[in-house]
């Protein structure tokens, strides 16, 4: 297995990296919510440990937790870790994400139907690139085939994952994809179809619990990167009211809302990411944009990106 290149100090700078993945999810979707839990999925081995590879199953019933004083949402949420985009082929990306944007690049690795590779932005925001491996029949060739390239979900780091699954199915939530087979990743996940137009990845990270024998994963060929990163600052999406915006982002996942005109920000303490949202009864659910903070010289190409499937705009 040939290293990844090595990252710049920019990236060398932020906290640890927490590895994700969303297979258990995509077993989950293969069957209505109502099923999960009544069978089985496969277990991957190898690196795919680190993606979270588990049993797919409905989070643990809070009555096997009793006794556990309940934690407030902005204690079971610890930060907003990253967004993942979806493609065709990662290849693509990296002139625009590397060369134009200034990302550099910082972890990789194999799931199950997937190829993933996170970038990192000038103040520690990190796009991961999901890539379609395997047979076309995967969650992710299907999900291509059915909304084309594009944002797939948003990763939120949890300090319990059993408490923040109770917490969520509390707000009315069904969790699906629940995993806590391995002590080192637990995840979890809530529908797009019922957390506004997007997946929503809960995820207990313990990498000193990480087998030792877990490989780098090589990136594909990176152009010399743009001399000064751009910040990834939010996540823009639209939902259609503000109560409903603010229950799903304040109330469920802990972050801390500001109005500001019609545009909802929402923020975690240890996260260089916000949630932003726009109120629109009439448009659809789901990822608007990605807000940057460009570089002075550097102007952004206008309207959605070709490869990524989502405008980059100019933060305001």
């Amino acid at each position: 297995m040939l290293p990844r290149p090595t990252a710049e100090p920019m990236a060398a700078r932020m906290k640890p990296r927490r590895l994700d993945h969303c297979s258990r999810f995509a077993l989950a979707m293969k069957r209505p919510p109502a099923e999960i839990g009544s069978r089985g999925g496969s277990r991957s081995q190898a690196r795919t440990y680190r993606a979270g590879r588990g049993i797919a199953g409905l989070a643990p019933d809070p009555e096997t937790r009793q006794g556990r004083a309940p934690m407030s949402p902005s204690e079971l949420i610890r930060d907003l870790d990253h967004v993942a985009i979806a493609v065709p082929r990662a290849a693509d990306v990296t002139d625009f994400l590397v060369g134009e944007l200034g990302a550099r690049p910082l972890d990789s690795g194999p799931g199950s139907g997937f190829l993933w590779w996170q970038f990192a932005f000038g103040r520690g925001g990190v796009v991961e690139i999901l890539e379609p491996h395997g047979p076309p029949d995967g969650f992710l060739h299907r999900f291509l085939e059915r909304q084309g390239h594009g944002v797939h979900h948003v990763t939120f780091m949890v300090n319990d994952l059993a408490a923040a699954a109770d917490h969520a199915r509390s707000q009315g939530y069904e969790v699906v994809g629940y995993t806590d087979e391995f002590p080192a990743w637990k995840e979890a996940f809530l529908h797009p179809k019922q957390a506004q137009g997007i997946v929503v990845q809960l995820a207990e990270s313990h990498p000193e619990l990480e087998p030792s024998e877990t490989q780098d994963f090589r990136f594909p060929p990176l152009p010399d990167p743009a001399p000064e990163p751009m910040d990834l600052v939010a996540v823009r999406l639209n939902a259609h009211g503000a109560a409903r915006a603010r229950h799903q982002w304040e109330a469920t996942l802990g972050g801390i809302c500001q109005d500001r005109n019609n545009l909802l920000e929402f923020r975690w303490a240890d996260s260089p990411l916000c949630i932003r949202v726009e109120i629109d009864p009439h448009a659809n659910e789901g990822p608007v944009a990605l807000d940057v903070l460009p570089a002075a010289s550097v102007p952004l190409p206008e309207g959605q990106n070709p490869v990524l499937g989502i405008p980059f705009r100019p933060a305001r």
